[in-house]
This record gives structure tokens, C-alpha cells and sequence, in this order.
């Protein structure tokens, strides 16, 4: 009985010690950051509408080199290029898009999709804006209510 209590022991020592040894170890893997979180693109006026062309820069913030597999941008976004060969530690990539927005009013909703080496799998770059129609009244001028003046 001694000496299997003792196997015991013996192996819930072993098990603790190499898990400590485990989680004490640094994980070292690539690590993609984009440089800004997304894109605000703002309003942009139906009679001023061109292509959005951009570029999308990222660093790999990790210990192993980043490599890119796959870039996939959503609703009509053309990937032109990105960053095809391996990134290294602390350094930058980029991913240039091009896009065309509908002359009408809308929200501008768009992403790119990015997949890599990085244990997150896909990361993801939104691009927000407007699309709107300028008015050349001046605020307010068509609306009538209880807050507009009374004609005397």
C-alpha cells in the first residue's frame, strides 16, 4: 500500500511539475496588428463620388514571421495586393483595396477579411462612412412645425 501511495505521489509531482514548465513558457507565434482599428470615412456627397482606393497597413507583433494566406474583402471590394512574403518581428505589411460606393444614399458598411499564421485565425479591418445627398437649402428651411416662427 506504502509503495503505490508513493507512485502515486511520485506522478502527481511529475504531472505538476511539467505543467508549471509548460505554462511558464512563453508562447512564440505571429501576431497581426492592423494599425488602426478601422476606417471612418465620414460623408461623402453623392456629386463627389469617386473609387475609395486604400491601403491597410498591419505589423506582426509576434516572435515567428506572419505569413498571409488569404485576403477577402466583402460587398464588391477588390483586393489589389498585399504583403505576399513573410512578415517579421516588428515589422509592416500593407493590403491595397479598391472599392466604388452606389450614387444614392446609404450607409458605407465594408471589411476586409484577413487570414495568417496568427492564432486568431481571420482577423477582420471594417470600413464605415456615408454616402448622402447635399441639400442647398439652408437647415431647417422646408421643415414647418411647432418650433418654427409664426408668420404675422
Amino acid at each position: 500500500m506504502k509503495s503505490t501511495t508513493g507512485l502515486i505521489i511520485l506522478a502527481i509531482s511529475i504531472m505538476f511539475t511539467a505543467s508549471q514548465t509548460a505554462f511558464s513558457q512563453e508562447k512564440e507565434h505571429a501576431t497581426l496588428k492592423f494599425e488602426k482599428e478601422a476606417e471612418q470615412l465620414g460623408t461623402i456627397y453623392t456629386d463627389e463620388l469617386e473609387p475609395v482606393e486604400m491601403e491597410i497597413e498591419f505589423t506582426n507583433q509576434g516572435k515567428e514571421p506572419l505569413v498571409i494566406s488569404h485576403v477577402r474583402g466583402c460587398c464588391g471590394t477588390r483586393i489589389k495586393d498585399w504583403t505576399k512574403k513573410p512578415i517579421m518581428e516588428g515589422e509592416t505589411g500593407t493590403i491595397k483595396i479598391e472599392f466604388r460606393l452606389a450614387p444614392r444614399p446609404h450607409n458605407i458598411r465594408r471589411t476586409v477579411s484577413v487570414v495568417s499564421n496568427d492564432p486568431d485565425g481571420m482577423k477582420v479591418f471594417r470600413i464605415r462612412g456615408e454616402v448622402a445627398e447635399r441639400s442647398d437649402e439652408p437647415f431647417g428651411a422646408n421643415h414647418q412645425g411647432a418650433m418654427a416662427p409664426k408668420a404675422d
